[in-house]
């Protein structure tokens, strides 16, 4: 990557990175946390550049002095898109979480396709965007939009004739066309991710999923690979699509669990676990996360390895999400509901098989959970990647951890040789998983984790920061690993 090719970067998506909480006259801002956020944060605060995105309640002129007091202390600057209340309702919960959220998820029998004002919606707030972009930018800056929210920024500036480079990526999974194409505004759509210049994806499984479905719907298509970039043309349009599995700040992640206050924290977490193997499970509450059934191949286990009682115990964090929606506070309700009458059926004194906990934890006591736990037990239905999976090797330097990993998580495609692999909907097999995981020997733990943390701090965040923009500039993306996941799976016969 040449930084001369470009005068900034721009990073644009659904959230600006921050938490506002009003503060008297002014606000108070904090660094967000996520995925996203996770990972660009320090990769932006250490080139400089901006990030434009709704700041989480109504923009006014009091947040100006606190965000460039966050710009001078993380290294770049925010832009806030004012959007009201319908705004949010429509575009936000409305279309991008009840309509392209379970879509891509693979879960269309829960999309709602009856309510047309949240496609009306989408387009109105993706226009809002693409003038904020305009007003904040100029030609020399690279625009790079990430997520489903934000899908036709590069058509609506295409439409105010706006001279702007655009890249934009998906950080969830794209599907087959039998899943995609149910949803009635597929072709505005695809025809909206046509408009950018390079669209990257988790895996090669999402982007042969594109390209599959501009087939289904293009009255001519055809590509043409050139090195791990495809061109595409779809009748007179033409974009570059390609694999650019997102990662982690390896080296940050590590130095923290090196810290002098991460040990001393996760020393106090072994001491309420002297005589058990510790399973870690973090996920935000959602459908997608696999979390009721995991706890079902938890139960299993115990049901079946009943030489396990007292020797392996769950931490089972749970970060809150949509409270407010019916949907979600029933799936909360069901986890403690299992949690409770698991724990009711094996519990002993001095043994919890399930430690629950419903809140955020702060980087370190984050960082400590993944230090302390001999295994993590990663088993989404379908994740576009998962970073806990990586972040949780990258703190595990001791090297005497076990990854246990959803085969349909995006970390797979990378990580499949190493971690023990599941499918989340066998509860046998998670639960024998789990078996396998409580008996592997030292010395196999150690040449896993060690190849997996090998493997995580090769292609790490600055890796795929300089891949995606290696291709958007030059044509060509840095090389990961041919994805190898398939010839894992168990075959017939």
């Amino acid at each position: 990557m040449r930084t001369q090719d470009f005068n900034r970067l721009v990073v644009v998506s659904n959230r600006l990175p921050v938490v506002l909480k009003p503060s008297g006259d002014s606000w108070e801002i904090t660094p967000g946390s996520g995925g996203l956020v996770t990972a660009l944060a320090p990769v932006l605060g250490q080139m400089g550049g901006l990030w434009i995105g709704w700041p989480g309640t109504a923009a006014d002129e009091t947040m100006n002095e606190p965000m460039r007091q966050f710009a001078r202390e993380q290294g770049y600057s925010l832009h806030p898109v004012p959007l009201s209340h319908e705004d949010i309702q429509g575009y936000y919960y409305g279309f991008s979480n009840e309509v392209l959220w379970p879509l891509l998820h693979g879960f269309h029998s829960r999309c709602t396709f009856e309510q047309p004002w949240y496609w009306e919606k989408y387009q109105e707030v993706n226009r809002i965007f693409a003038r904020e972009i305009l007003e904040a930018t100029n030609e020399d800056d690279y625009i790079w939009v990430h997520d489903y929210h934000l899908m036709g920024v590069a058509a609506e500036l295409k439409g105010m004739r706006a001279s702007r480079r655009c890249g934009f990526f998906l950080h969830i999974p794209f599907p087959s066309p039998e899943i995609f194409l149910k949803m009635p505004w597929r072709r505005q759509v695809l025809a909206g991710m046509l408009d950018f210049e390079l669209v990257g994806f988790q895996t090669q499984a999402d982007c042969i999923n594109f390209l599959h479905c501009l087939r289904a719907l293009c009255p001519w298509v055809d590509h043409e690979e050139s090195g791990n970039i495809l061109r595409i043309r779809c009748e007179d349009r033409s974009v570059k699509a390609g694999c650019f599995p997102i990662s982690i700040d390896f080296d940050q992640f590590e130095g923290l669990a090196q810290s002098k206050e991460v040990e001393h924290r996760t020393a106090k977490l072994n001491l309420f676990h002297p005589d058990q193997q510790l399973i870690l499970g973090v996920d935000r509450l959602d459908y997608t996360k696999g979390v009721p059934q995991r706890l079902m191949a938890l139960d299993k286990a115990l049901t079946l390895y009943p030489e396990l009682h007292g020797r392996i115990s769950l931490l089972q964090l749970l970060v809150p999400s949509r409270e407010e929606v019916a949907e979600y506070q029933a799936l909360k309700e069901r986890i403690e509901r299992m949690v409770g009458e698991i724990n009711g059926r094996y519990t002993q004194p001095g043994w919890i098989p399930i430690h629950y906990l419903y809140r955020s934890l702060d980087r370190q006591e984050l960082v400590s959970f993944y230090q302390a736990s001999d295994m993590a037990l990663i088993t989404p239905l379908w994740d576009g990647m998962n970073l806990v999976a990586k972040e949780y090797c990258a703190c595990n330097h001791r090297e005497d951890g076990a990854l246990v990993l959803s085969e349909f998580a995006g970390a797979a495609s990378q990580l499949y040789e190493d971690a023990i692999l599941v499918n989340p909907y066998d509860v046998n097999g998670v639960a024998e998983a789990i078996r396998r995981g409580f008996y592997m020997h030292a010395s196999e733990r150690q040449a896993r984790m060690s190849r997996l943390r090998s493997t995580i701090r090769t292609y790490d965040i600055h890796f795929w920061l300089e891949s995606f923009l290696k291709a958007a500039f030059e044509g060509k993306a840095l090389d990961f690993p041919r994805d190898g996941l398939r010839s894992y799976l168990p075959k017939i016969g």
